[in-house]
């Protein structure tokens, strides 16, 4: 209900009196304790009929299975120790402060309805388990569901393009450390090398265990005992089977000298060859003219 608008002289009333009110209380005549508002003792109602009623509301003869209402003690914790008749009277509460405690005090208790009520449900031949084509809508809707995955998607990729990154910087480092062990490496063999080098120049060894490169001191020992293994023992069984099939080759020292056969075969002579009659080789003309008598008095002084 709407209220009136105030006229004219209504408002100054009100201004004349929030003034007056004003001035009281700069003057200190508005003290507390003027206004008391006082409380009355609340009347007791004993209205029988209507707690009758809601009484008889609560206490419908129903089924148990329409109301499914256990009152069940919490099952007996396993790791206490078993009750005896000492402390069998004494019994352990749960502190309300205690938060777990509280819990697990409200998991045992229904823990124990459960199993007595499942039974009683499979006796009375109620369903206890979801159906497999069960379906049930979502609290929340598929669009929300899907910006959530989306959301979640985003959040791993993320997380795996991170690791990524953090196997990378770790295998780069690794490569680095690597690279500057090969050439530290590399830089001390080539010392080594370059002083042994001076050393045999010097004549202060004679040993050329350097010209093996990088070749390790037990693969040069393994090579040379081999090798004069093989030496000792003279050719390998290839050139053995070799010189068994084909010979020896022939003797190789002399074999351009001449015999008393070679010297009297003259099969191979030719008078036009010897004589120079013969078709000739091009090349500069005039080539085995005999020099002449200047050139060959020149020649005779340099050899003097």
């Amino acid at each position: 209900m709407d209220t009136p608008p105030l006229s004219d002289s209504e408002s100054e009333e009100s201004l004349v009196s929030d003034r007056e009110l004003q001035d009281a209380f700069s003057r200190g005549l508005l003290k507390p304790g003027l206004n008391v508002v006082l409380e009355r003792p609340k009347k007791a109602v004993n209205d029988v009929n209507g707690l009758k009623q809601c009484l008889a509301e609560f206490k419908r003869d129903l089924e148990w299975v329409e109301r499914l209402d256990v009152t069940l003690g919490p099952v007996p914790d396993v790791s206490e120790p078993q009750p005896t008749p000492q402390n069998k009277d004494q019994k352990k509460g749960v502190n309300p402060e205690d938060d777990f405690q509280r819990e697990m005090s409200f998991y045992r208790q229904a823990q124990a309805a459960v199993l007595a009520v499942l039974p009683r449900l499979h006796q009375l031949q109620v369903p206890t388990k979801r159906p497999t084509d069960y379906f049930a809508e979502m609290a929340k809707s598929d669009q929300q569901m899907q910006k959530i995955r989306q959301k979640l998607q985003t959040k791993q990729a993320a997380m795996e393009k991170s690791e990524k990154a953090k196997q990378l910087r770790a295998l780069r480092k690794y490569g680095k450390k690597v690279q500057t062990e090969v050439l530290q490496k590399r830089q001390r063999e080539k010392a080594h090398m370059m002083n042994a080098i001076k050393k045999y120049q010097k004549g202060f060894s004679d040993k050329l265990d350097f010209l093996d490169g990088d070749q390790k001191p037990a693969e040069r020992g393994a090579k040379a005992r081999a090798k004069g293994q093989q030496m000792s023992k003279g050719p390998n069984a290839k050139r053995r089977y070799k010189n068994q099939k084909f010979g020896f080759g022939g003797k190789k020292k002399g074999s351009k000298w001449n015999t008393r056969e070679s010297y009297d075969d003259v099969s191979s002579f030719r008078a036009k060859v010897a004589h120079g009659k013969g078709p000739r080789k091009p090349g500069k003309k005039g080539a085995n003219k005999r020099p002449g008598k200047r050139t060959r008095q020149k020649m005779k002084s340099r050899t003097r």
